[in-house]
């Protein structure tokens, strides 16, 4: 296996892999670089979204508290 470049860090590794979304091809070498180019971020706080999330017609966020304060009414968190 040759080694390829990380499009988030840039580093090159032998370890690599591809994550592919709607046809289109990824490169990282770890998953906390995937996660950063790829998970959405919460539309209160910013973080990434690694789990669930909740979602609504305006944005999804990483809790129903963030929900909350970004003036979402309604949405829970799933347990």
């Amino acid at each position: 296996m040759s080694a390829a470049a990380c499009e988030t860090c840039g580093n090159v590794y032998d370890k690599a892999f591809e994550v592919v979304i709607a046809g289109e091809s990824h490169t990282f070498d770890s998953f906390e670089c995937a996660i950063h180019a790829l998970a959405p971020q919460c539309g209160h706080c910013g973080c990434r979204i690694v789990g669930h999330g909740l979602e609504s017609e305006e944005g999804i966020y990483c809790c129903a508290h963030c929900a909350k304060h970004a003036g979402e009414q309604g949405l829970k968190d799933r347990v």
